[in-house]
C-alpha cells in the first residue's frame, strides 16, 4: 500500500550560521554592515546598498527551521538561501567562496533533520565557469537537486548568452531551478514608496524573466531544463494570453522562437504562494494541477501561514490534484519517489 503524500514546500528561505558568522568577521568582503542586539547577538544585516534583513531563529537553526513546519502542516522543506546574499554584486572569487560556504551550510542543516529537509544551491552566477564548478561539487558532494537563481543577475535577464551555460549544466545533471526575485542597488523610482518594490516589483521581475526565456528561444533551446517561479509565478499565468495574442499579431515576437507563449507556459511550475484563493483557483485551472508546488515564503512576513488551509478553500479539486500540489509534483522535480 503506498505511503502518505508529503507535503513539501518548495519555497523555504535559510541563512546558515556559517555565511552568518563569516559576514560578521568580514563585513568589507562581503559589503554587508552587521547591526547586534543588546546581548551582541547578530539582529540584522544592512547591504552597503540600503537593503536590510533581520536573522531569524529559523533562518539558521533547523530546530526552528521544523518547528515552524510543523505548525504550518509542512513535512519536507527545499532550503534556499533568502535572495539578501545572492551576492551577484561581488568579485567573482569572493561570490564563489560565500556560495561554497551558504552551501556547505545549508547541506549542514539538511544532515539535522535528513527525513524533513533538502538543499537547494546558490551559484556565482556572474562567472559561469565557477557557477558550473560549484554546481558540480553540491550535486557530487551534497545531492543538491535544486538551484536557487535571481530573477535576474547584475540587471541582466536569465535568457543572456553568458548564463546559457550555466541553466544547460543545470538541465543536464537534472537540476531544477527556483527563480527569485531580488532587490540590488536602487529601487525604481515609482516603486520606492509602500513597500511596491516588492508588493508588485517581485512579480514584475518573475514575468520579465519569464517573457524573455519564451520570446528569446531559451526554452526551446533546453528542453529539459525544469524551472520553478515564485509568487505564483508573477503575473505570467494572469496575462499569458496577452503574451499569446502578441506573439500571433506581431512578428517582432517571433524574431527568436516559432512557440507560442500558451504552450511555452507549461514549461514553468508554479509555487501556490498567491495570499488569494480565487488567483490559486486560476492559478491550478490556467497551468495545470501537474504545474503547481506549495511554498510558503518562510520566514518572512509576506509569507504564508496556513497553505494546506489556502488550498482546502480551492473546491473541485480531485484527491489525485491534492497530492500533485502537496508534494509529488516535487518530488518528481527533485527525482524522488514517495516512500
Amino acid at each position: 500500500m503506498p505511503g502518505k503524500i508529503p507535503v513539501i514546500d518548495v519555497h523555504s528561505h535559510v541563512l546558515p550560521r556559517s555565511l552568518i558568522e563569516a559576514i560578521a568577521a568580514r563585513p568589507r568582503e562581503h559589503e554587508i554592515k552587521v547591526e547586534t542586539r543588546d546581548d551582541g547577538g547578530v539582529k540584522r544585516f544592512l547591504r552597503d546598498d540600503g537593503h536590510a534583513t533581520p536573522i531569524f531563529d529559523e533562518f539558521h537553526d533547523p530546530a526552528a527551521k521544523v518547528a515552524g513546519m510543523e505548525r504550518k502542516g509542512i513535512d519536507v522543506s527545499i532550503l534556499s538561501t533568502t535572495p539578501f546574499v545572492f551576492f551577484y554584486w561581488l568579485a567573482p572569487e569572493r561570490a564563489l567562496a560565500a556560495a561554497r560556504i551558504t552551501n556547505d551550510g545549508i547541506a549542514q542543516m539538511v544532515a539535522a533533520y535528513p527525513d524533513r529537509l533538502r538543499g537547494m544551491a546558490t551559484l556565482p552566477m556572474q562567472d559561469a565557469d565557477a557557477a558550473i564548478a560549484e554546481l558540480e561539487r553540491v550535486v557530487r558532494d551534497h545531492g543538491f537537486r535544486a538551484l536557487e537563481v535571481g530573477c535576474t543577475v547584475q540587471g541582466q535577464q536569465l535568457s543572456e548568452a553568458r548564463f546559457r551555460p550555466i541553466l544547460k549544466r543545470a538541465a543536464e545533471l537534472g537540476v531544477c531551478l527556483f527563480a527569485h526575485p531580488h532587490f540590488v542597488g536602487g529601487v525604481r523610482s515609482p516603486l520606492e514608496c509602500w513597500y511596491l518594490a516588492n508588493l508588485i516589483g517581485h512579480p514584475l521581475d518573475t514575468v520579465l524573466m519569464a517573457s524573455h526565456l519564451m520570446f528569446s528561444g531559451t526554452l526551446d533551446e533546453l528542453p529539459d531544463l525544469n524551472i520553478i517561479l515564485a509568487h505564483g509565478g508573477g503575473y505570467l499565468p494572469y496575462q499569458i494570453g496577452r503574451l499569446a495574442h502578441g506573439h500571433d499579431c506581431r512578428t517582432e515576437t517571433k524574431a527568436q522562437t516559432k512557440t507560442s507563449p500558451l504552450d511555452l507556459l507549461r514549461r514553468f511550475w508554479c509555487d501556490a504562494l498567491t495570499h488569494d484563493a480565487i488567483a490559486l483557483r486560476y492559478l491550478v485551472d490556467r497551468v495545470g494541477a501537474d504545474r503547481v508546488v506549495l511554498g510558503t515564503d518562510a520566514p518572512y512576513d509576506m509569507g504564508e501561514e496556513d497553505p494546506l488551509g489556502m488550498l482546502e478553500q480551492l473546491t473541485g479539486l480531485s484527491n489525485a490534484q491534492r497530492d500533485q500540489i502537496h508534494g509529488l509534483n516535487a518530488l518528481a522535480l527533485l527525482g524522488e519517489t514517495p516512500r
